[in-house]
């Protein structure tokens, strides 16, 4: 497996999105069946794993926490915490601080690699938030720190005040809008940014179809590019990967990696999946080697090919309220 450096910290160049293990998806696997995947996903070469406080109230941090004991100092986990309302800097400081001794307790670890705040709310001052992190980073509880959806003017200040391992936010060939100023700011200022939802919440796979349901607290139920008209109207995006993946001996989710893999050396993409065969093909993506002449014609055609239906955090949140 290749690395690649994401503020301070090597990792390999695809990583493992772990909240499926837990919830989101519908149901999965056991729990033995999941550490069993974390393991293997390990010996496939994978060192970065991301989970966070709130996939399944705390059960997924346990969950990878067992499957990386027996490597936990050849392993880097990210994890996230949240903090909400408007609490003074102190108590700010006492919020993160509980959060972070739970989220280790789960763990089964003194320190965490990569700390994320999932989410930026902007009741709070995000350089209060990067005054506790550089606190923490000093005591040796984390290795370094990020922000989840954040503006280019929050990664700039938080940055400022305490610089930046990486920022972690949805990126995908169906959704791009990071482009125009926050990669370029991460650039500037050498910082990773890892995508979750590479391939879209599993789209860019190019297995989706109308026939498909979804139950229980899977997101497809909530995200609007898997209702069967946008299905149906994103068919050129999936024939335009699945066309490039046939020249390049790999298969559309491989492609949906390998072009934005190519597009910056410090994005780091976190897909997930609960199947071996899927966690095999997706590490296997930092092995397709994309030409610059290969790159520019994929560019040049998605320029030509509209998006249709995205990921919100509003819809997601809508999802408790469905029957």
């Amino acid at each position: 497996m290749r690395t690649r450096t994401i503020g301070t910290l090597e990792v390999s160049a695809v990583g493992l999105g772990t909240m499926g293990f837990s919830h989101g998806y519908g149901p999965g696997v056991s729990e033995n069946e999941a550490i069993d995947l974390i393991r293997q996903a390990f010996d496939l070469g994978c060192t970065f794993f991301d989970t966070a406080e709130g996939y399944g109230d705390g059960h997924n941090e346990e969950l990878l926490g067992r499957a990386l004991a027996p490597v936990r100092d050849q392993a880097v986990i990210a994890t996230k915490f949240f903090v909400g309302g408007t609490p003074d800097p102190a108590e700010l400081g006492r919020q993160i601080r509980s959060h972070l001794d739970a989220s280790l307790a789960r763990l089964g670890s003194d320190h965490v690699e990569l700390y994320y705040q999932h989410r930026v709310p902007d009741s709070i001052p995000v350089e209060d938030v990067a005054a506790v992190m550089g606190e923490l980073i000093a005591e040796g509880k984390i290795g370094g720190w990020g922000q989840s959806q954040a503006t280019e003017d929050q990664i700039r200040r938080a940055h400022a005040v305490t610089p930046l391992t990486a920022v972690q936010s949805e990126y995908s060939i169906m959704e791009r809008m990071w482009e125009k100023d926050v990669i370029p700011a991460c650039e500037e200022l050498g910082i990773g940014f890892v995508p979750f939802s590479p391939l879209a919440s599993g789209f860019l796979s190019g297995k989706t179809s109308t026939s498909d349901t979804y139950s229980g607290d899977d997101v497809r139920r909530a995200i609007t590019r898997f209702q069967d008209d946008n299905v149906r109207a994103n068919q050129p995006l999936l024939d335009l990967i699945t066309d490039f993946a046939a020249e390049k001996g790999a298969t559309p989710a491989q492609i949906s990696l390998a072009w934005m893999l190519h597009k910056k050396d410090f994005i780091v993409p976190i897909p997930g999946s609960r199947k071996l065969e899927r966690i095999q093909e997706n590490l296997g993506a930092a092995d397709v080697d994309l030409t610059d002449d290969e790159f520019t014609r994929i560019e040049d055609e998605l320029a030509t090919i509209p998006i249709h239906g995205n990921r919100t955090d509003e819809d997601i949140a809508k999802l408790s309220q469905q029957d």
